[in-house]
C-alpha cells in the first residue's frame, strides 16, 4: 500500500516533522492501514463471541432483549470480514500499473491456502465418509461453502481479472462490474444452479447448507476492493475515515428509499450491509489509535483465530466441540467468559505459531512488508 504521507517523508529532515492533527504526521507511517486491523479485530471479537454464545446460551438467556440486539449487530460481522479483505487486496496494489501482475503468483497461492483451510474445516471424518459413501450427500457435505471459500474464490477471480485488465481504467472497471454485478445476478444464478452437482450448487448458493455462497457474498469482497480503489488517494485516518462514513451513510440512505428486501439473494441486502460495513470501517479509522491498537492484535491474526476457534466450538470430524460437550446450558456471564477465554487462547496459539514460523524463516521476519490475515496481501510503503 502506498501512503502519500510516506512518499513525502524524505522531503523533511529529522527534527523538522510537521503535524497535521492528532493522528497524522509526516513521519513514516506504519506499513499497515490503521483502520484495517482494528475493523478486522472488531469483527473477530464479534465472531468468536457470537459463535460461543450461539453454542452455549440457554434459551432463556438467548431471549434477553440486549442479547437480541447483539444478535442483530452480528449481521454485519461476516460482511465486514469480506469488505475489509477486499479492501486490503486492492490497497496493497498502490499506484503501480503492473502491481497486480507482479504479485499474481503470491495471490494465487494465498487463495489456494484459504480454499484448503476452508474445506478442511468441514471434513466430516473417515467414519462419516464410509457411512455416506461416494454419494451426492457426502460431496455436498465435504464441499460446504463457507467464508474462507468465498474469500479464496473471490481473491482468485479478482486477482486474475486485475492482472489481465488494462492498467489505466481496467482496475476501476473490473471492480465496479464485480461489486455491482454479482449481487444483481445472484437470483438468476441460484435458479440456474438447480440440478447441478452438489459442490457447484454449494458454490453458487442454490444448495442447502451453503453458508456464504459466492453469489451474492463475493459482492461484499469486491465492494471493499472498489472502495479501496476509489479512496486510495486519501490519507488513512481522518480523511479516509470521513469519506468512508459519508459513503456508508449514502448507501444506507439509498436503501431507505428502496423497498426493503432481506432475501438471501437481494441486492438491497448487500447494499445495506455494505453501507453498515463502510460505516464501521470509517468509525475505526477515526477512533484513537490506542483503541484500535487493542483490537489490532486480533485483526492481524484473524485467519488463524478463525481456523482455530471453529473446531473448538463446533467440533471437527469425529471430535466433539463445546456445542456437544456443554451445549446450550450456560447463562450470559459464563458463556461470555468462555468466549473471551477462547478468543485469548486462540490468539496466543496463533502468535506462537507465527513466532515459530519467523524463527524457521528469519530472512522473512525482517522484511519491510507485512502480511495481512485474510486478504493475503503484502502491504508496504513501496508500490
Amino acid at each position: 500500500m502506498r501512503f502519500r504521507d510516506a512518499a513525502r517523508t524524505s522531503a523533511y529532515a529529522p527534527g523538522c516533522v510537521k503535524r497535521l492533527g492528532p493522528s497524522f504526521t509526516f513521519e513514516k507511517q506504519p506499513t499497515r492501514h490503521p483502520g484495517l486491523d482494528g475493523a478486522r479485530g472488531l469483527a473477530v471479537f464479534a465472531m468468536v463471541m457470537g459463535h460461543t454464545l450461539d453454542a452455549l446460551l440457554t434459551p432463556a438467556a438467548r431471549a434477553l432483549p440486549w442479547v437480541q440486539h447483539y444478535w442483530a449487530f452480528r449481521g454485519v460481522t461476516a460482511p465486514l470480514f469480506l469488505l475489509v479483505s477486499g479492501w486490503a487486496v486492492v490497497a496493497a496494489l498502490g499506484t503501480k500499473p503492473t502491481a497486480a501482475r507482479d504479485i499474481y503468483g503470491r495471490r494465487v497461492r494465498r487463495a489456494l491456502l484459504l480454499l484448503f483451510l476452508g474445506y478442511l474445516l468441514h471434513w466430516p471424518g473417515w467414519g462419516a465418509v464410509r457411512d455416506l459413501g461416494w454419494t451426492e450427500q457426502m460431496l455436498t457435505h465435504v464441499f460446504t461453502f463457507d467464508a474462507l471459500q468465498c474469500i479464496g474464490f473471490a481473491l482468485l477471480l479478482g486477482s486474475t481479472l486485475l492482472a489481465l485488465a488494462p492498467p489505466r481504467w481496467g482496475r476501476a472497471g473490473v471492480l465496479l462490474v464485480l461489486a455491482v454485478g454479482i449481487p444483481l445476478v445472484s437470483a438468476a444464478m441460484w435458479r440456474l444452479g438447480a440440478g447441478l452437482p452438489g459442490p457447484v450448487q454449494q458454490f453458487i448458493g442454490s444448495a442447502e447448507g451453503s453458508r456464504f455462497p459466492f453469489f451474492p457474498w463475493a459482492g461484499f469482497f469486491f465492494a471493499g476492493a472498489l472502495a479501496a480503489h476509489a479512496l486510495h488517494l486519501l490519507r488513512p485516518g481522518w480523511p479516509q475515515g470521513l469519506a468512508l462514513l459519508a459513503l456508508g451513510a449514502g448507501l444506507l440512505a439509498l436503501t431507505q428509499v428502496l423497498p426493503a428486501d432481506w432475501n438471501a439473494v437481494s441486492p438491497w441486502m448487500v447494499m445495506y450491509r455494505v453501507g453498515q460495513g463502510l460505516m464501521v470501517l470509517g468509525a475505526v479509522n477515526l477512533a484513537p489509535r490506542r483503541l484500535s491498537g487493542l483490537l489490532a492484535p486480533f485483526g492481524r491474526l484473524s485467519l488463524w483465530v478463525y481456523v482455530l476457534h471453529l473446531p473448538v466450538v463446533y467440533g471437527w470430524a469425529d471430535i466433539t466441540g463445546l456445542a456437544g460437550h456443554i451445549g446450550p446450558t450456560l447463562g450470559v456471564p459464563a458463556a461470555m467468559g468462555v468466549g473471551l477465554a477462547l478468543l485469548v487462547g486462540c490468539t496466543l496459539v496463533a502468535r506462537a505459531g507465527r513466532w515459530v514460523r519467523e524463527q524457521a524463516r528469519p530472512w522473512r521476519a525482517g522484511s519491510t512488508t507485512l502480511e495481512t490475515s485474510l486478504g493475503g496481501t503484502r502491504v508496504g510503503t513501496r508500490s
